[in-house]
């Protein structure tokens, strides 16, 4: 087995995440997912563990396994998000709780317990996904935007602290992605300003998002971290 074939997906369970685990089993990957609820991926090379990611004592436990079954960690791929659209005069306390315990809390408690696995064998990559809305400001967004510019900050400390240990961590900023969940909730309204206001005026494919991880989690990035990319343009 080697060692730099084991992948951790968070949000495994369907839009974009589901698509992360199929692909990277066709591309050899031995394949970790994790979600709320239950995975539709079958695969030989697939295990899914049902669980919240802002619980830290469940994280804690499935790194504990991953740790026996696999003894490595090469690549995660920080998926699991929580957006909500409103505007802050109208937000419930709750609500930012929630958000930023999935986006940034949530975040931190997989990045911690990856490094220690990544750094038993001075290897890793992190993708940790923000989104778009977070350079754009757009109104209504403010404490999802927030949640992930707490995010995309992290990442940039945390690639100092793992640098070392031969880890790299990097952002990847995506837009509105067609045929997901995000690209079928968003109104006409929202979506056009959005696409208005980035350089490539139109939504960003799975295919796209696939095409940046493959790089940032290749030896062709080695030089790269603490960086965050924003597809689409913004």
């Amino acid at each position: 087995m080697d060692k730099n074939d084991v992948m951790l997906i968070t949000g495994a369970s369907r839009s974009i995440g589901e698509h992360l685990a199929n692909y990277y089993l066709q591309r050899g990957y031995r394949v970790i997912g994790c979600s709320r609820s239950e995975s539709p991926v079958l695969h030989e090379r697939y295990r899914h563990f049902v669980l919240d990611i802002r619980n830290e004592a469940k994280v804690m436990e499935m790194f504990r396994e991953i740790s026996k079954s696999y003894g490595s960690l090469a690549v995660v791929i920080n998926n699991a998000g929580l957006q909500s659209i409103n505007h802050s005069m109208l937000t419930d306390y709750k609500t930012v709780e929630d958000v930023f315990a999935t986006n940034m809390f949530g975040a931190f408690l997989v990045c911690r317990e990856s490094t220690k696995l990544m750094k038993k064998n001075n290897y890793g990559r992190i993708v940790n996904i923000s989104s778009i809305a977070v350079p754009l400001s757009s109104v209504g967004n403010a404490i999802y935007s927030a949640s992930k510019a707490a995010l995309e900050q992290f990442s940039k400390v945390l690639a100092k602290e793992v640098a070392g240990f031969g880890i790299r961590a990097n952002v990847l900023g995506l837009s509105v992605v067609a045929e997901s969940g995000m690209g079928e909730k968003i109104s006409e309204t929202a979506l056009k300003q959005t696409l208005d206001c980035i350089a490539l005026k139109e939504k960003i494919t799975a295919e796209d998002i696939v095409h940046a991880i493959d790089f940032l989690i290749s030896e062709k990035s080695k030089a790269i971290t603490g960086q965050t990319i924003y597809l689409g343009g913004a």
